[in-house]
């Protein structure tokens, strides 16, 4: 069962390393995120599980301990999915799931076995509860950290230029994150999401069917939209 979730932001700016002279300028995003995963730690999980996007319409698991990399970025810094030790073969985290796996070496994580799964941004809404649901009952205490940015249209210099149903769709999500609203979070529009370059509609779907009987209360702990992307922390507990 869920006990306890996270939402937050992917973009690689959010590693100082890559932001460099940008770095101050998501430091209340980073902030924030920490605060996010103390809220999962505090639920005493068996398991976390990391929910990234990632390009196509499936799903991929990726076990503790795979690595990822900023170098594409021209930055020196690997990481690995949680504290165990090396997974085999040559794989490697989408950036999603890399930014996540910062996260967690930034915090210490220590408080239970972590796995990643990077889900499509195509991926359609239906199989996203559905693997919600399958990801719930992995454990008898399941926490979700999830990763996804909302829209990349807020201004006309954002990497989707302006447009105006932008802020409307985010203020939408930002309201659904704090409230733990499945229904609205399940409802989401795939067509529009794409338009308006949203990386966080299907694994934020993920997280509405594992919530699903839950009974979580949610809690928005950072909403912005630094570089015209709309960036959104959330927690339900």
């Amino acid at each position: 069962m869920l006990v306890a979730a996270a939402a937050c932001p992917c973009p690689p700016l959010l590693v100082p390393e890559v932001a460099a002279g940008a770095a101050p300028e998501l430091d209340a995003a980073r902030a924030a995120c920490v605060d996010a995963l103390g809220v999962l730690a505090a639920a005493r999980p068996d398991r976390l599980v990391v929910v990234g996007p990632q390009q196509g319409t499936g799903s991929e698991p990726y076990a503790e301990g795979t690595p990822g990399s900023f170098r594409g970025f021209g930055v020196a810094l690997d990481v690995r999915l949680g504290p165990a030790g090396d997974a085999e073969g040559e794989r490697r985290l989408p950036y999603s799931l890399a930014v996540a796996a910062w996260l967690l070496e930034r915090t210490g994580w220590r408080d239970a076995p972590a796995e990643g799964l990077g889900v499509g941004e195509q991926l359609a809404p239906q199989r996203c509860l559905d693997i919600g649901r399958d990801v719930a009952a992995r454990a008898g205490r399941v926490a979700l950290l999830v990763m996804g940015d909302a829209s990349a249209c807020r201004t006309l210099k954002a990497p989707g230029y302006l447009d105006e149903r932008a802020a409307p769709f985010d203020a939408g999500v930002a309201r659904a994150l704090g409230t733990a609203d499945l229904a609205a979070l399940g409802a989401l529009d795939t067509g529009l999401a794409q338009e308006l370059k949203v990386s966080g509609r299907a694994p934020w779907q993920v997280l509405a069917g594992a919530a699903e009987d839950a009974g979580l209360g949610g809690s928005l702990l950072y909403e912005d939209a630094p570089y015209g992307v709309g960036y959104l922390v959330a927690t339900w507990s």
